[in-house]
């Protein structure tokens, strides 16, 4: 399937997902983030749920983070350039909500892209290679281009199948380290 096939695909399948199962999902996400990886004082970048579009609660993750001594990080797109910047995230009195629905901070200490050493990434859909399927405005792409290479980039899905494939990949498209999904992780071969 195509990336734009895979997008409705995808969004079609969030639209029937409850909130209270989308509750526990995102909690068994989460713990399973804790189990696989070493979070504690680490530099971590994590993206924040559009509400309405039923993403991921990552708020459990941020809190449990903080919890280690982690920096955690959230991006805030600059429309002007396309590229996300990296804040600081200590307290929701810091966040706003974007025109695209998306809690960002206001302010805060900026962290560098090369300064992380894991990203968990938002997906519609992922492939069993770690191509993964965004909104398509490539933000995250940019992003993880710019990490070091000991950085993990570790996709979070609400679905527990991967893909075959996903056509129309290519060289901009960076693939993930790690998938986790609700009763899954997946680990991929190296970039």
């Amino acid at each position: 399937m195509t990336k734009d096939e895979l997008r409705q695909k995808y969004i079609e399948k969030r639209r029937t997902i409850s909130p209270k199962k989308l509750d526990q999902i995102s909690t068994e996400i989460c713990h399973t983030a804790f189990s696989k990886f070493q979070l504690e004082k680490k530099k971590i970048s994590l993206f924040l749920p559009i509400e309405r579009k039923k993403e991921i609660n990552t708020y459990k993750i941020w809190e449990k983070a903080l919890s280690f001594d982690a920096v955690v990080a959230v991006p805030k797109i600059n429309p002007n350039n396309g590229e996300l910047k990296h804040i600081v995230f200590e307290s929701v009195d810091q966040l706003e909500i974007s025109s695209y629905g998306i809690p960002e901070p206001k302010k805060g200490r900026v962290i560098a892209a090369e300064h992380f050493e894991y990203v968990f990434v938002p997906l519609l859909a992922i492939d069993k290679k770690g191509n993964r399927v965004g909104y398509g405005k490539g933000y995250y792409d940019r992003f993880l281009k710019k990490c070091s290479p000991r950085c993990k980039f570790i996709g979070l899905s609400l679905f527990d199948e991967l893909e075959d494939v996903i056509s129309g990949t290519n060289s901009l498209d960076i693939p993930l380290d790690y998938c986790i999904t609700p009763n899954n992780f997946y680990r991929f071969e190296k970039r």
